[in-house]
């Protein structure tokens, strides 16, 4: 292998492992903290009916970005079709598909061991974000 060759592996690895850790925050942030505020969702989940108390995943490490998505379509279909809702479900979706933000999305697929009201759920994607953040 030529020097050159190598170099621009060396160079093509170095740009893969950057895109993967590069995770859009602070949209996500702000997004979530404006959903917060508005949101007076603190009623308990109930997993039998549909309502704005219905349960939401809230993942376990390596899964967020997964449920994340599968908690906003959900919140898309039977809550509410908000306009930021809409940008978060499609900005967890892009990260997923392109495998960024490596610590949220280990595995492509929710795997969570309780469930939570919006407000939990909400507080579960901001937590998320700060911590990459910091």
């Amino acid at each position: 292998m030529s020097a050159s060759m190598l170099s621009h592996v060396l160079f093509f690895c170095l740009l893969l492992s950057v895109q993967a850790q590069n995770c859009v925050f602070n949209e996500i942030i702000r997004h979530t903290s404006h959903l917060l505020e508005e949101t007076s969702l603190s009623c308990p989940c109930r997993e039998t009916d549909v309502s704005p108390c219905s349960c939401l995943p809230i993942a376990e490490p390596g899964h967020e970005l997964a449920c994340f998505v599968e908690g906003t379509e959900y919140m898309l279909k039977n809550i509410s079709s908000n306009t930021l809702i809409t940008r978060l479900n499609k900005s967890f979706q892009a990260q997923l598909d392109r495998k960024l933000c490596e610590s949220l999305a280990r595995e492509d697929h929710c795997r969570y061991m309780t469930k939570g009201n919006v407000e939990e759920f909400l507080k579960k994607i901001l937590g998320s974000y700060q911590k990459i953040n910091k």
